[in-house]
């Protein structure tokens, strides 16, 4: 589990999420953006535009599932997408920017 990153290396635009299943997530993304269905129509358009080449997919940050009973990860996802938005200079939002 971790964050991840779709990178248009063209125009230095990025989206940014958490997963549970980063290389799952990565394989999704692809998918969508290439059977033209992804929901971040502005993501959708530049890989129309730019083509498939141009983009980056990537793993940024990963965390150990926890061993403890009943452990949501969801708020230490959320924390560590935070910090991979300030990191990049976006610290407003996680869509396509």
């Amino acid at each position: 589990m971790g964050v991840f990153r779709v990178r248009n290396t063209t125009n230095g635009k990025s989206l940014v999420g958490t997963s549970v299943d980063v290389p799952a997530m990565l394989n999704r993304q692809r998918f969508q953006l290439g059977a033209g269905g992804h929901p971040d129509r502005a993501l959708q358009q530049d890989w129309k535009e730019f083509g498939p080449a141009a983009f980056e997919f990537e793993t940024l940050d990963t965390l150990d599932p926890s061993q403890e009973p009943g452990h949501d990860a969801a708020v230490e996802l959320r924390m560590l997408e935070q910090i991979w938005l300030e990191k990049l200079g976006r610290p407003g939002g996680r869509g396509y920017r």
